[in-house]
């Protein structure tokens, strides 16, 4: 406990005597000050314990001792010490009523008792109490370490949450509660993703306060933080959270990386002090070394996942099934989905996965290693969605396109196509990806979904999903399954330029025919096609005989030296008419 006032009258060396604010004296004293100015306020900086002897003042005047305890309470001064027997024999009326008045503390000091030794009695109470805060927060990190190696995250949670006398909650990349203790917290820190999220947009380390204990009625600037002292630090002064609370809550970026990859949540009813401050930056540096060491170990079984996908592309599903392990639970076995995604902006310049004798190969390092990852959101929807529902998710990043396996029917699944519908709609509404403002690296994402498959029939599934990606950027989509292509229709392909200009120069001839007044042998043909060869319902739809029709065949027959009983000449001459009918 830092010193207070009541520690200082019951300091049996001081022989301190209290004149006024009795039931203030529970307040801690910062420092003890010596002052004679008339206007000392512009040299405090509140918590302060003031010493005078009344030199320059003129003490026994009410007015002036009211305006002048008014400024030192405005201030921030937390008490008074009078000398008497230097100036005055005994402190002036005029000033116990006006310290009476205002509730300030006034005590007196004896004339045997020196400003020095009050000063020093602070000091060595505040070096005191700073020395058992170091010490209780070494032992708090010892603590945690030891919950840390003995039972995790969790483990750690429950020490961090008993030491600050409060609860913690740890989220992952996606702002979603992984772990809370105690348990009750787990609700309430649910209540904070939207916080979470906006801290995550911050470059890491970053940290945020969300109330201050205050009550469900006090809010707080969300980006005002906490130096490593306990001094809050504001650094925006307009933006205000929405969401009220009861506690004061600290939000915390953990990871070293360009996106933070988790947070850490810790709930007081107040500000911590110095020993719980220690608790805390203890927490955050085994919790980061924890998503450190997580990192390396993601690494690694990314390689892993990408030997186990080159073997379900090469026919290989007994080989891919001993690589794996257990590491993907029964992924393996059940139905699964093949997601294809790829930055829309690397159709020409980007480094494709190559095929070589069955398998997949990439030619550049990881999209996941670079500065600007067009993936990162996708990856952590797919992933944190797997995890949430217990479900185990293959995930390759290959050059500039990423490939991953999940369950058929599974969070992830649906992760991914919610995941695109927003970054549509975002794109549709002008925003950048990944919902914010502006272009990032995820605005030009496009991604295809195969039909469900196992783990034989994996290359085609994954051919599906090329061939859904393929249609997703002609189309300009975010997102296509290859399921649902299959209930559209063949006419809109037709746009592709090729197929128009192959429609052009099959249909010309028929074209500058007709432009010499001589017949509408294209019209003829349209109507005889739809009709599927039947002559007088066509001819009834042209309002002509049906000879004449026989004749305007011929002469298409004749001028494209092609014959009508083909049904490929019908169905081409019949597709190149759609096309030409479209423009």
């Amino acid at each position: 406990m830092p010193p207070t006032l009541a520690s200082l009258v019951h300091h049996s060396a001081l022989k301190l005597t209290v004149r006024a604010g009795e039931d203030r004296l529970d307040v801690p004293v910062r420092w003890a000050h010596v002052s004679e100015l008339a206007d000392p306020v512009p040299y405090m900086e509140g918590g302060e314990l003031l010493l005078i002897t009344a030199l320059k003042l003129a003490a026994d005047d009410p007015e002036t001792m009211r305006r002048y305890v008014r400024r030192l309470s405005k201030a921030g001064v937390v008490g008074l010490g009078f000398a008497v027997g230097v100036n005055y024999d005994e402190i002036p009326q005029a000033l116990v009523d006006a310290a009476t008045e205002e509730n300030l503390p006034l005590l007196e000091v004896p004339r045997r008792t020196p400003f020095l030794a009050i000063s020093k009695a602070v000091s060595a109470a505040i070096a005191a109490d700073q020395y058992r805060a170091v010490t209780a927060g070494f032992a708090a990190q010892r603590e945690l370490t030891k919950q840390a190696l003995t039972g995790g995250a969790e483990g750690l949670l429950r020490a961090l949450a008993a030491q600050v006398d409060g609860w913690a909650a740890l989220y992952d990349a996606s702002g979603a509660v992984v772990a809370a203790a105690p348990e009750w917290a787990g609700r309430r820190a649910a209540r904070l993703t939207a916080e979470v999220e906006r801290l995550r947009e911050r470059p890491a380390p970053a940290s945020a306060v969300v109330g201050d204990g205050g009550g469900p009625d006090h809010t707080v600037p969300e980006d005002r933080h906490d130096d490593p002292h306990g001094d809050p630090i504001d650094d925006r002064n307009d933006d205000r959270v929405d969401d009220r609370i009861d506690d004061r809550v600290e939000l915390h970026s953990l990871g070293t990386g360009r996106r933070p990859r988790a947070a850490l949540a810790v709930g007081t009813a107040a500000a911590p002090g110095t020993a719980e401050r220690y608790a805390v930056h203890s927490a955050i540096a085994l919790l980061t070394l924890t998503t450190e060491r997580s990192r390396s170990l993601y690494a690694a079984q990314q390689r892993i996942g990408a030997a186990v996908l080159r073997m379900l592309l090469a026919g290989e599903p007994d080989h891919a099934r001993a690589v794996a392990g257990h590491l993907y639970g029964d992924l393996l076995d059940v139905p699964f989905r093949v997601i294809v995604a790829e930055s829309a902006s690397a159709a020409g310049s980007r480094a494709r996965p190559e095929r070589q004798h069955g398998r997949l190969t990439a030619r550049s390092p990881a999209a996941s290693d670079t500065a600007e990852d067009p993936f990162g959101g996708l990856v952590e929807a797919l992933e944190s969605a797997a995890a949430r529902a217990g479900e185990a998710v293959l995930v390759v990043p290959e050059g500039e396109r990423l490939v991953a396996l999940a369950t058929d029917g599974g969070a992830a699944v649906s992760a991914c196509a919610r995941y695109a519908t927003a970054l549509e709609a975002s794109r549709a509404n002008g925003g950048g990806g990944g919902g914010g403002t502006g272009a990032g690296p995820e605005d030009e994402l496009v991604v295809g979904l195969s039909a469900p498959a196992g783990p034989i029939a994996a290359a085609a599934a994954y051919k599906q999903s090329e061939q859904a990606l393929s249609v997703a950027r002609r189309r300009g989509r975010v997102f296509v399954e290859h399921e649902r292509l299959a209930a559209g229709s063949v006419l809109p392909l037709l746009a592709d330029d090729a197929v128009k200009a192959f429609a052009d120069s099959l249909l010309r001839a028929l074209h500058e025919h007709d432009a010499t007044g001589r017949g509408d042998l294209v019209a003829s043909l349209r109507a005889w096609l739809s009709r599927h060869g039947q002559w007088d319902a066509a001819a009834a739809d042209l309002g002509v005989h049906r000879h004449t029709l026989r004749y305007r065949m011929r002469r298409v027959e004749e001028i494209l030296g092609r014959s009508l009983d083909d049904p490929d000449v019908r169905m081409e001459l019949w597709l190149a008419l759609k096309a030409t009918s479209a423009d």
